[in-house]
């Protein structure tokens, strides 16, 4: 059975999650797992609990010798088969105390974008020759480093970051009129940093696009979502009364149970994108923009919509449409969910990463 020393931040509860359950579920299945960690890491006791070790430290700084030692004397003491490395500090600090060490390094990649075959950063970290696997968290993303010139495409493999449908059983509806939402308003929602890939001001146009007399209310939860620009876009808005900016959430799945439909516009970039998924595995009906990653988790017509980027219309389009067609949103919602079920489950992501950790601990 292979033995693996994984580095990764674990103190974000609900964004690692479907990460940090992989470990838990392969430990349980005999997989000898050590996490180097920071140790306020809500989950470091749930680690503890399934017979992971744990040992208080991540890499800050990139290049540091201290904690590229720190790294190395470990792989050395503890004689490991994988290190597993998950975030810029951790790769390539990870990747430099690997040197001359028997440890397969395994690198994972959650968005397309980045990593250029001409750029030295990249050298540093995908494209160094002492990487083993990349583990790729879409197909999107594993064609996107194959595109890199002089890459061996052998080295990248794709396995999802699953979920579990049981993780959302307890999560409850807000109460919408709480945020000046009237109670029958048909209501679309987008979860995210308010960063330009998000497309948020095609979406913000796209309100402007919707009949006057419509019901429709936009909730717009994440950082930075409150400002100029956002404003700017909706000021001469005849809907502008009906967006609402919610900013930071600390628990936006239940403004999310509380929607009809979750609307993600992003420009490029995109992987499985967890917000998405958690609508899915919500029974909420997505609309999406046509990226490879996100055409993964939808199939157009079948369980959500799926648009062209940088266009409005196609999102004014695609909200009527849904809008006008109740039983469409719902077989949507239902089928959204099955697809975690059945194709996007943390179950496949576990069995998939210790068939990995065992093919390469067999490569000695």
């Amino acid at each position: 059975m292979a033995k693996a020393l994984v580095i990764s931040d674990y103190r974000p509860t609900l964004t690692v999650r479907p990460e940090a359950e992989i470990f838990i579920g392969m430990a349980g299945l005999g997989v000898d797992i050590t996490i180097m960690t920071f140790a306020e890491s809500e989950y470091v006791e749930k680690f503890r609990k399934a017979g992971i070790k744990i040992i208080d430290f991540h890499p800050e700084k990139k290049l540091d010798k201290k904690e590229i030692n720190y790294i190395k004397e470990e792989l050395i003491r503890g004689q490991y088969d994988i290190l597993h490395l998950f975030n810029n500090p951790a790769i390539i600090n990870g990747i430099q105390a690997a040197k001359k060490l028997a440890v397969k390094v395994v690198l994972y990649r959650g968005s397309a974008g980045h990593i250029n075959w001409y750029d030295p950063i990249s050298h540093l970290k995908f494209l160094h020759s002492r990487v083993d696997k990349i583990v790729c968290n879409s197909k999107g993303v594993e064609e996107y480093i194959h595109q890199q010139l002089f890459f061996d495409k052998s080295k990248t493999v794709t396995i999802n970051k699953g979920h579990l449908l049981e993780w959302y059983d307890n999560v409850q509806a807000t109460n919408l009129q709480n945020y000046g939402i009237p109670e029958n308003a048909f209501t679309i929602i987008c979860v995210a940093n308010n960063r330009k890939v998000k497309g948020i001001p095609y979406l913000l146009k796209a309100m402007d696009l919707l009949p006057e007399n419509s019901n429709i209310h936009l909730i717009l939860i994440g950082k930075n979502m409150v400002n100029a620009k956002n404003k700017k876009i909706i000021s001469n808005s005849l809907n502008k009364n009906k967006v609402h900016f919610l900013d930071f959430k600390e628990k936006p799945l239940e403004f999310v149970a509380a929607s009809d439909v979750f609307v993600l516009a992003s420009l490029e970039r995109e992987s499985l994108t967890k917000a998405v998924m958690e609508a899915m595995a919500l029974g909420i009906a997505p609309i999406i923009t046509n990226l490879p990653g996100n055409r993964e988790l939808v199939t157009d017509g079948e369980n959500g919509l799926i648009i062209p980027t940088k266009n409005p219309k196609a999102i004014a389009d695609a909200i009527l449409k849904l809008y006008h067609n109740k039983d469409l949103r719902i077989k949507f919602g239902r089928n959204s969910k099955e697809k975690i079920r059945e194709k996007l489950n943390n179950k496949v992501s576990i069995l998939k990463t210790k068939e990995l950790y065992e093919e390469l601990s067999t490569r000695y």
